[in-house]
């Protein structure tokens, strides 16, 4: 449910305008990286907290792409280089990547 009204969200908010891009350049690889550093990070600091094994990833994997949901409406502001479905595609698989990482160090 919570994913849903997530992904509703993001959705029907109007972007003042996208980002007419490219899905290969650094800031795509930049993107990536940092979302999995910031997925790892985030799990390994849920679980230093008390939080369950499988909580701990949740924790980690929503933390990074609430950020990189956020730097993606800081860039659909007016000023900004525009909203990029792209760029949080990377985010996405970033997050993912870090997810696992973090599992396989785990065990």
């Amino acid at each position: 449910m919570r994913f849903l009204l997530l992904i509703s969200t993001m959705l029907l908010t109007g972007c003042t305008h996208m980002a007419q891009d490219a899905w290969s350049g650094q800031d795509k690889a930049q993107h990536f990286l940092a979302s999995a550093m910031l997925s790892a990070a985030g799990n390994e600091f849920a679980q230093h907290q008390g939080i369950s094994h499988d909580r701990a990833a949740a924790v980690g994997v929503m933390f990074s792409l609430s950020l990189g949901a956020t730097k993606e409406f800081w860039d659909s502001r007016p000023a900004g280089s525009g909203w990029s479905w792209k760029d949080f595609a990377w985010d996405v698989a970033g997050a993912t990547t870090g997810y696992t990482i973090w599992q396989l160090a785990e065990h």
